[in-house]
């Protein structure tokens, strides 16, 4: 039996010594890291970029499923794609959690590995936060922080007529896995003593409990001399995030659905589930890609990247936004995917 150490007997600030008596630096810019009342950063003459994300248990993960360790990595996953989707470079971030006594040392030990295999893999430096009590639950907070080159960053309503409108990686997966795991977790708590079916499911598990932020893109955007006209990160649905887009730009979108980039475990998976892989696509979320516009005299420098789908195009505000089925019929999109599925 695996010993478990009572948070209690190590109290809060013994709890967070112990927790980050490995954590190193990584940057220059941060001056003062863990430890003290406050960090201290200096970003050299660059701009900074500030995001916060809140993960509440029962709300926005279910431990029945999700690894300890994959929650910590994903914690900051999400908030470094906020990050990226400001055409930054994550830099630092604080960590705040929320624990009932139902949660050991070992427990958090787990959690934060995965924060720490984050951080490295992302080259992001983890300079404090703040432990408490929670009677509810698990709750976790993270604020990252990024900088970008003076005046380089991207907005969300920056799109103008023209623009093309890309997608990085594929979508529709994150939903599909919660789908399966949702499945799973039902059929666990009716008769725990069957096996789970998660046969060849890796990918869409994968896209689920352990997404990463696309750093790449940003870079390949650099190398490639394009800086997008607006971007976001897709948390919740390619639909809904592209109307974001459009409201914030006040312009409207033609969309083109058999541009829309899915896998083929995810169209499998959607397939068995009788749905539509699209409908996945357009409202699934919690994919963390990114959601571009670029001016078409770009196009030739991303059309040979094939981790970037061109979907469709920005149009006037008094077009609206539609999509174009495979079938070429013609749909306004809504924040659900399109009004075929109300």
């Amino acid at each position: 039996m695996s010993t478990r150490t009572e948070i209690a007997s190590l109290g809060e600030f013994g709890l967070i010594e112990h927790l980050t008596r490995n954590n190193e630096t990584l940057h220059a810019s941060t001056i003062v890291s863990v430890g003290d009342d406050a960090a201290v950063l200096d970003h050299f003459g660059r701009q900074v970029v500030v995001t916060s994300d809140l993960l509440i248990e029962g709300v926005h993960f279910d431990l029945v499923y999700t690894p300890l360790t994959h929650l910590g990595y994903k914690s900051v996953i999400v908030n470094l794609s906020d990050i990226y989707a400001m055409n930054a470079s994550p830099t630092q971030i604080i960590l705040g959690i929320g624990i009932s006594n139902r949660f050991s040392v070992e427990a958090m030990e787990e959690f934060y590995e995965g924060v720490y295999a984050a951080c490295q893999k992302y080259n992001v430096d983890l300079v404090g936060g703040d432990t408490s009590t929670s009677n509810k639950g698990f709750i976790i907070s993270v604020t990252a922080i990024g900088e970008v080159a003076p005046d380089q960053f991207v907005k969300r309503d920056g799109a103008q007529k023209g623009d093309l409108v890309c997608v990085s990686g594929d979508l529709g997966a994150a939903y599909l896995g919660l789908l399966l795991m949702e499945r799973e977790k039902k059929i666990f708590l009716e008769s725990p003593a069957v096996q789970p079916d998660m046969e060849g499911q890796d990918y869409i598990l994968r896209r689920l409990l352990k997404p990463e932020a696309r750093r790449d893109i940003i870079s390949f955007l650099e190398e490639s001399n394009i800086i997008p006209t607006s971007m976001m990160d897709i948390s919740d649905g390619l639909s809904s995030d592209l109307l974001h887009i459009c409201k914030q730009s006040n312009k409207g979108c033609v969309l083109y659905e058999d541009k829309i980039p899915v896998a083929e475990p995810t169209r499998e998976f959607a397939f068995k589930l009788d749905m539509d892989p699209t409908a996945c696509a357009l409202s699934g979320g919690e994919d963390y890609e990114l959601l571009f516009t670029i001016k078409q005299e770009d196009y030739d420098k991303l059309v040979f990247n094939e981790q970037i789908s061109v979907i469709g195009y920005i149009t006037e505000p008094e077009e609206g936004c539609h999509i174009i089925t495979r079938s070429n019929n013609k749909h306004p999109l809504t924040a659900q995917g399109w009004n075929a599925f109300g």
